[in-house]
């Protein structure tokens, strides 16, 4: 899973580069067309988290504890939440809540090997 985290951390931080990008032009759009949706928002909300469990994966890509990996499906899961939740016509940012959700998962599974792996210490 250290690769994993490695890998994800990296990736995270890259697309978070090209949801900020993208929430800019959702928000432009939303403010030309006149509609009251917040998808430009939720991005940016979304982009911050991405940003963040980017760097705290790969920080923690080789610890031992198993904090980082609850703060990482923490971070990842409120940033699919909010990605679900409030997409509005920003329809790519439900691919982004996807991956968010996928790392989110992930760390639960590496939350499950390093607790089975001290039970059985």
């Amino acid at each position: 899973m250290s690769i994993w985290k490695l890998v994800s951390g990296i990736l995270c931080i890259i697309i978070s580069g090209v949801v900020t990008f993208q929430s800019f032009a959702a928000g432009l759009y939303n403010v030309l067309d006149g509609n009251d949706e917040i998808s430009g928002t939720a991005g940016l909300i979304v982009a911050t988290f991405l940003l963040t469990g980017g760097i705290v994966s790969i920080v923690i890509h080789k610890a031992k504890g198993i904090g980082g990996d609850i703060a990482l499906i923490v971070i990842f899961s409120l940033a699919a939440l909010f990605g679900f939740v409030l997409h509005g016509n920003y329809s790519d940012l439900i691919v982004w809540s996807f991956w968010c959700l996928i790392c989110s998962t992930l760390a639960i599974v590496s939350l499950i090997i390093k607790a089975c792996r001290k039970r059985a210490d």
